[in-house]
C-alpha cells in the first residue's frame, strides 16, 4: 500500500470499528462519520459511494431491508405475531430452553428459503413478545437467532446474500448448494442448539406462575384483524414465491420486497404512515454508512491486496488452499460485511479453481461460501441480519451491546468454522 490514500482509508475504518465497538459513539453515527471521512480523504468520491456496483452502497440491501419491514409493520397491526408467540410457547409447554430450541431450528429453517434477513424480521417480534410474556431477558434469544439465520443461510443459494454472488460468478445453482451445503448446515445447527444450551444456560430459568397464565390462553383472540391478515400472508406468500423463483423471474429481491409493500398498502386499511414509521431508519442509513467506508477500502484496493495475498498463499496446494480460505474468509467476514468480500472475493476464487484444475463445484468455492456465511456471527456487524436484530433490540429498548454479541459469536464462530472444516475435509479429500 504504497498510496496515501490506501494507509488514509485503513486508519479512517479501524478508527470508525474502534468507536462502534467502544460504544462511546452510537453506531450509526460512527458509520456516518466513518463514510464522510472516506468521501473527505478521498478514498473514495460520490460516483463510486451512490452508483458503483462493485464499491458503493448496495441499493438492492437496502431496499430488500425497507420492502420487508414495511409487510412486517402490516403484520404487526394484525396480531399476528402475538398469534405466533402464544402458540409456540405452548408448543413448548413455557420452558424456556425448548422455546429457543424452537425459536433456532424455525429460523434455520426460514433462512434457507428466504434470505436471513427477511427471516430475522419476521421471527424477532415474536421473540420479543415471548420474553416479554415469560418474563426473560430478550438478548440471549434474539442473538440465538441471528446466528441460526446466518448458519441456516448456508444451505441454499438463496439463504444468504453471499451465497447468491458465489452462484453467480462460479455458475453453481439452487441444488448445488443443497447437496454439497445442505447437509452442513443441518449438522451445525445441531451444534448451536448444544452450545445454546451451554452459553446461556443462566437463561433458562422457568416461571411456573408466568407459564400458567401463558398456557392458559387462546392465541385465536390475539387476531384483531382477519382481513388483513389475509392479505398480508397472500402477499408474503408472493414476495416469498419471488424471493425462490428469482432465477426464473430475473427480478432482483429488493424489486421483489418493494412491489409487495407497496401492492399490500395498496390493498389493505393500513395507514402509510404507520407503516413507514415501522421501518428501522437508523439500520437503513448504519447500512449506507458502512458500505461507504468498505467501498473506500475496495476503490483504494486495500481489499484487493488482502484478497491477492492469500491467493499467492495457496498456490496450488488444494487441502492447505481450502482450509486457509475457510479460515481467512471466517475472520475477515466477522470484521467486513459478508457480501462486499464475497464480492472481492469472488474472482480471486474463480482464479484459484481454474488454476487447481476444478470443476464449478470445486471445494474452494464451498470453503469461501461456509467461512463468509458462518463468519458473519463473529461480531456485532458480521452480517446483515445481525445489524438489523441489534437494531429491532434497540428500538425495544432492550439494547444488545457490541461486546454482549460479540463475545458469544466468537465462540460459536470458532466452533462452526472447526466442524466445517472437518466436513470440508471428510467429504472432499478423505472420503
Amino acid at each position: 500500500m504504497n498510496d496515501w490514500h490506501s494507509w488514509a482509508a485503513v486508519a479512517v475504518f479501524a478508527g470508525t470499528y474502534a468507536l462502534i465497538i467502544s460504544e462511546k459513539v452510537h453506531r450509526v453515527a460512527a458509520a456516518l462519520g466513518g463514510a464522510a471521512a472516506m468521501l473527505l480523504v478521498g478514498a473514495t468520491d460520490d460516483t463510486s459511494a451512490f452508483y458503483s456496483v462493485d464499491s458503493g452502497i448496495d441499493w438492492n440491501v437496502i431496499f430488500l431491508l425497507m420492502g420487508m419491514m414495511m409487510i412486517v409493520g402490516v403484520l404487526k397491526r394484525t396480531g399476528l405475531f402475538e398469534y405466533l408467540a402464544i402458540w409456540s410457547v405452548k408448543k413448548a409447554r413455557a420452558r424456556p430452553f425448548r422455546v429457543m430450541v424452537m425459536l433456532i431450528v424455525i429460523t434455520a429453517t426460514a433462512s434457507a428459503l428466504l434470505d436471513n434477513v427477511t427471516t430475522v424480521l419476521l421471527v424477532a417480534p415474536v421473540t420479543l413478545l415471548i420474553c416479554e410474556r415469560l418474563a426473560l431477558p430478550a438478548a440471549p434469544f434474539l442473538i440465538a437467532e441471528v446466528f441460526a439465520s446466518n448458519i441456516g443461510g448456508i444451505a441454499t443459494l438463496v439463504g444468504d446474500p453471499p451465497n447468491i454472488i458465489i452462484g453467480s460468478r462460479a455458475g453453481l445453482t439452487f441444488n448445488d448448494f443443497l447437496v454439497h451445503l445442505a447437509p452442513l448446515a443441518a449438522v451445525l445447527v445441531l451444534v448451536l442448539i448444544g452450545l445454546a444450551r451451554v452459553l446461556f444456560r443462566a437463561t433458562f430459568v422457568h416461571d411456573a406462575d408466568r407459564a400458567a397464565e401463558v398456557m392458559a390462553l387462546d392465541e385465536r383472540e390475539a387476531i384483531r384483524d382477519p382481513r388483513m391478515l389475509a392479505q398480508g400472508l397472500a402477499v408474503l406468500a408472493l414476495v416469498i414465491a419471488g424471493f425462490v423463483l428469482h432465477p426464473v423471474l430475473d427480478f432482483a429481491p429488493s424489486i421483489v420486497a418493494l412491489l409487495g409493500a407497496g401492492l399490500l398498502v395498496a390493498i389493505s386499511n393500513a395507514d402509510t404512515g404507520e407503516v413507514l414509521t415501522e421501518v428501522e431508519w437508523p439500520t437503513l442509513a448504519f447500512f449506507a454508512g458502512l458500505f461507504v467506508m468498505i467501498g473506500g477500502l475496495i476503490d483504494t484496493g486495500v481489499i484487493g491486496q488482502v484478497s491477492d495475498a492469500l491467493a499467492d498463499a495457496v498456490g496450488d496446494k488444494e487441502f492447505g488452499g481450502s482450509m486457509l480460505m475457510l479460515g481467512a474468509s471466517g475472520v475477515l467476514s466477522g470484521v467486513v460485511d459478508n457480501i462486499p468480500y464475497v464480492a472481492t472475493m469472488a474472482p480471486v476464487t474463480a482464479d484459484l479453481v481454474h488454476h487447481l484444475g476444478g470443476d464449478a463445484d470445486h471445494v474452494m468455492w464451498w470453503a469461501l461460501a461456509a467461512g463468509a456465511d458462518l463468519g458473519g456471527n463473529a461480531t456485532a456487524i458480521g452480517a446483515s441480519a445481525n445489524v438489523v436484530v441489534l437494531g429491532i433490540a434497540e428500538r425495544a429498548r432492550q439494547p444488545i451491546s457490541f461486546w454482549q454479541f460479540t463475545r458469544y459469536g466468537l465462540v460459536v464462530t470458532a466452533a462452526t468454522i472447526a466442524v466445517s472444516a472437518f466436513y470440508l475435509w471428510l467429504r472432499y479429500f478423505a472420503l
